[in-house]
């Protein structure tokens, strides 16, 4: 009989036991591949997400927040930036581009983006990486909207649908509507219209609780289908800047007359036409890197008390150093958890040397040496390692695309998990490695199991 088939038998017959070991094992090795693995994809995916952008301006009451709520969308901006203050930016710096957000509506708790074309055709979502469309074309007029991969497949919506926007973002609550298609399909089943009140403020751009109301009178075509571009803005639907304008003047218009019916561009005032962000990037000799006035430019801009501005690499960067704290804390106690793994390896096979000893002692009759019992035991344990590593390594594939889907659906971050091979050989050879260890006490007890004790007849 082979040495793997020895081990093998030994193992079926404490089978519970070996289940149970294993599942220990799987379950300390997952946790430290998931963490380890959202933890290096995280960081990737907050620096792929920023785009190519050199600066984000927005009136956030930090550069922190004006990065995650202008780009990663986290939450709704709560103040905004006048138009002309922005035609101002714009001869503030030799820009490759400047282009305009405003956020705060909603589809079925997908953010709407209001901007202009220069967002598909200057931006890059993803550093090097273009926009690229699926289905469709991007938006041309008013009360056309692009959404994004993520929006599209989650709410069904096709180029063709018609849809009604909703005034702020409510968490868990789908607001907006699908409204009938203009060549008859479509329903309006999709969403919640929370009633037409439209007495709010124009420049409250909704927030996390706040009572939506859907823009009922303006109908929205959906005219392009977004690539997917692994990023937050995968999540997004876009319009021109001017429909969400004209979306929230009727508002204000209807408070102040209730006799107005419709509502233009014509109509739209200085305090309508505001922004809630914008991206921004300088030009460079080769297109790449950064700028050699880029600092001067952001320091100067800075000053500017009613703007916030931020570095999107910076403030990315400061975000995860303070992570990577509480980062460690959760590695060392899943290291934790792999040497209590380790441990019950040591103990299951160790109590079951009192059950094992006579089997030990009719292979030193038949043959086996001392080294050759010590070896089976440690091969058995090296084999539960790799057999919980194995698990471990399923389980942590399912977790990490749990916990991704959890993080896109509760707080709108896009982070695919990306398995790190070298960190994952080394986790694995580690979980070998110390269950090889915790068999060394049981091996050594069966290297001193005495022949002539254990074969002695029962009493």
């Amino acid at each position: 009989m082979s040495d793997l088939a020895i081990v093998l038998r030994s193992m079926r017959i404490r089978l519970f036991s070996t289940i149970v070991t294993v599942a220990s094992v799987a379950v300390a090795v997952a946790l430290m591949l998931v963490l380890l693995t959202m933890r290096n994809s995280g960081r990737a995916a907050f620096e792929r997400g920023s785009g190519d952008m050199h600066l984000v301006v927005s009136a956030e009451a930090s550069p922190l927040v004006a990065v995650l709520n202008n780009i990663f969308y986290a939450d709704p901006p709560r103040r905004s930036i006048p138009w002309k203050r922005f035609e101002t930016l714009q001869g503030e710096a030799p820009w490759a581009y400047a282009v305009p957000i405003v956020t705060g509506d909603s589809f079925l708790d997908f953010p709407v983006v209001g901007t202009t074309r220069e967002m598909f055709e200057s931006f890059r979502p993803a550093p090097g990486e273009a926009w690229s469309l699926a289905g469709g074309k991007v938006f041309e007029k008013n009360f056309e909207v692009v959404v994004g991969a993520d929006a599209a497949a989650k709410t069904g919506l096709r180029v063709g649908d018609r849809i009604a926007l909703a005034h702020g973002w409510t968490r868990g609550i789908a607001a907006g509507a699908k409204l009938p298609r203009e060549d008859g399909h479509g329903d309006r089943g999709h969403g919640h219209d929370h009633g037409h009140d439209h007495g709010h403020d124009d420049h409250d751009h909704g927030h996390e609780g706040s009572a939506a109301h859907v823009h009922a009178d303006f109908p929205f075509t959906v005219v392009g289908i977004l690539a997917r571009s692994a990023t937050p803005h995968d999540r997004a639907l876009f319009t021109t800047l001017e429909s969400t304008w004209i979306m929230h003047a009727h508002d204000r218009r209807v408070r102040e007359s209730a006799s107005v019916t419709a509502t233009t561009a014509n109509d739209l005032t200085d305090a309508d036409r505001s922004i809630t962000g914008a991206y921004l990037r300088m030009m460079s000799r080769d297109d790449s890197g950064t700028p050699a006035g880029l600092a001067q430019v952001f320091d100067r801009l800075r000053r500017d008390p009613s703007i916030t501005v931020a570095n999107p690499s910076q403030e990315i960067t400061g975000l995860f150093r303070i992570v990577d704290a509480t980062n460690r804390l959760f590695v060392a106690i899943a290291a934790v958890v792999m040497v209590s793994s380790a441990v019950g390896i040591m103990l299951a096979l160790y109590n079951s040397m009192d059950q094992r000893r006579r089997q030990l002692a009719v292979l030193r009759v038949l043959g086996a040496s001392k080294g050759r019992v010590f070896s089976l035991v440690l091969a058995e344990c090296a084999l539960i390692g790799v057999l919980g590593a194995a698990a471990g390594l399923a389980l942590a594939h399912i977790g990490a695309w749990a916990a991704s889907g959890i993080l896109r659906d509760r707080l709108g971050l896009v982070i695919e998990p990306r398995p790190d091979i070298p960190v994952f050989v080394i986790v694995i050879g580690a979980t070998v490695a110390l269950a090889c260890v915790a068999g060394l006490a049981p091996a050594v007890l069966a290297y001193r199991t005495s022949v002539a004790r254990n074969l002695r007849p029962a009493a």
